[in-house]
């Protein structure tokens, strides 16, 4: 009966030690993938291909195009295509296969998304060793096609997809921020579009253009409706202006450094162009490309790759033609505050591979992951918008090279709004960043727009954006992203704004301490019970 007792407690204490450690981890360890020896084609292997795109058909024929042309390669495999048209679905639809373990088999997606699928175990493939295979890995001698080398890929773009100490993806396309400028309303205004925008810049010429005529008209474009600055991502228009300032956003340990004086004197900036009328935002307002389109905006901030919907001779439109005005469209670097150190957010898809219990299986998925990365695809991809391809193999060729130089000489492929927004990530690469990427950091993003919507939208209620508000707006924020669980510091003119605090205990961690404490109890208890029974028999 005592070696039974001694195993029990033994036993106990052995579960609660594990227990400890499980519990007192972060995220779980993504086990090395185990490559195979060679790729068995003999066998049959049918794997799902999860996309997005924008309604874009020619985007859809890329990726048809690309699935035939590699099953014509290899023919055991069988590439099944599911698209999207928002990134945040199949988010959604990942973290909900994940618990029922029908993930897709390959994945466009977002590094920030893929910190929050490796939660879930042995979720999402760790690509170091894949890279590296001399057979199968990037530049392998036994693959069908010609794929780049890791070096080939170019440094900045692969370096988004490295976190929690592996590459858990491959990048797909890449892209940044362009401000599409009225050039014609900012000369009319009197001004003079300097080399590079600053944010002193914008708003000065934003509220300029607030003047109106006596029966209510702008006097700048004689209509009823101007909103001289929309930007599209709230979300990046704060994480680049704390960037640009040096501010606190987070750490690369995921602390949340976003709640601080810096940006209570950001939001307070919005607030006042808000409340003229000079700015507001996507969410609140529509697409800025509709409003720049229509001669009721001068500064329209969007993607790059949004470039093919900006400018009078767009060749996509959301607006009908009769609306349309004629004007010279500038391509522009986002505003800065420091126009000789410019920062612009690096951005765009990636794609990730998903665990299977067949190793052949994630063999497959991953030959036709590094197939988008080929020459072929990424430039006809990158044609389609005002992306670039991440590699120096496609962007060297004499293809890519040649379409660049054709800029203006129709308004579908080489449509010159969209080359001159490719142009400017080429020659500002260098310039651009990454976020943090760690579970949460996709919660944390949005939390940057979300301080930006919620401001200019409780000015347009009249609301006033004071010291109390900011305090609250500041709370309800990290609640609703559940970013106070570590509680950073809520108070916008605290001193030591922005730094950890380390507040209540989550309850997964109190529930860990009573259980701890009440194993030590009752292996106590044991140890007196064995001391009395011992005093007994003397």
């Amino acid at each position: 009966m005592s070696g039974t007792r001694h195993n029990f407690f033994g036993a106990l204490l052995i579960f609660m030690i594990l227990f400890a450690l499980t519990g007192c981890h972060g995220k779980r360890e993504q086990r090395t993938f185990e490559i195979p020896e060679a790729f068995d084609e003999a066998g049959s292997y049918e794997i799902t291909f999860w996309a997005k795109n924008d309604t874009n058909k020619t985007q859809t024929g890329i990726y048809k195009k690309a699935i035939r042309d590699f099953e014509a390669l290899y023919p055991n495999i069988t590439v099944n295509l599911r698209l999207y048209t928002d990134y945040g679905k199949i988010y959604n639809d990942v973290i909900t296969n994940i618990a029922t373990d029908t993930t897709p088999n390959v994945c466009i997606t977002y590094p920030d998304h893929i910190a929050t699928y490796l939660t879930g175990q042995d979720s999402v493939v760790p690509l170091d060793d894949l890279f590296a295979d001399e057979r199968y890995g990037l530049g392998g001698s036994e693959l069908k096609f010609d794929s780049p080398s890791q070096d080939e890929i170019i440094p900045q773009f692969l370096e988004e997809c490295a976190f929690n100490g592996s590459h858990y993806a491959i990048p797909y396309m890449r892209s940044t921020e362009a401000c599409y400028v009225n050039k014609d309303f900012v000369e009319q205004l009197g001004y003079t579009l300097p080399e590079t925008l600053t944010w002193d810049f914008i708003w000065e010429v934003s509220e300029a253009a607030m003047e109106k005529n006596a029966d209510g008209t702008f006097k700048l474009n004689g209509q009823n409706v101007l909103i001289p600055f929309i930007y599209k991502s709230t979300d990046n228009m704060m994480i680049q202006m704390l960037r640009q300032k040096d501010a606190g956003y987070s750490t690369d340990a995921g602390e949340i450094e976003i709640f601080n004086d810096t940006t209570k004197e950001l939001l307070e900036t919005v607030a006042e162009h808000v409340k003229s009328g000079a700015f507001s935002t996507f969410k609140i307002s529509g697409y800025p490309a509709n409003f720049l389109n229509a001669g009721q905006c001068i500064f329209a901030v969007d993607s790059t790759a949004g470039a093919t919907w900006m400018g009078t001779h767009a060749p996509l439109l959301d607006i009908s033609e009769d609306k349309l005005i004629e004007f010279e469209t500038a391509v522009m670097e986002i505003p800065q505050f420091d126009p000789e150190h410019p920062q612009m957010i690096s951005q765009g898809p990636s794609v990730c591979i998903f665990n299977k219990a067949d190793r052949q299986e994630v063999l497959a998925s991953w030959l036709f992951a590094q197939y988008l990365l080929t020459n072929e695809v990424q430039i006809a991809y990158s044609q389609t918008e005002g992306y670039v391809p991440v590699t120096s193999k496609a962007q060297e060729t004499e293809e890519y090279q040649d379409y660049l130089q054709r800029e203006g000489e129709d308004n579908a492929t080489y449509y010159d709004v969209k080359l001159q927004a490719a142009k400017l990530l080429l020659a500002h690469t260098d310039d651009t960043f990454v976020t943090p990427v760690f579970n949460g950091s996709a919660s944390l993003r949005d939390a940057a727009g979300q301080l930006i919507e919620t401001t200019a939208k409780s000015v347009r209620r009249k609301q006033t954006a004071d010291g109390a508000f900011f305090k609250k707006l500041y709370e309800d924020t990290a609640s609703l992203y559940h970013l106070d669980q570590g509680g950073a510091q809520m108070d916008p003119g605290a001193e030591g704004a922005g730094v950890k605090d380390l507040g209540p205990l989550p309850l997964t961690a109190k529930l860990l301490l009573a259980a701890l404490a009440a194993a030590w109890a009752l292996i106590a208890g044991y140890l007196l019970l064995v001391q009395l029974k011992k005093k007994n028999r003397k």
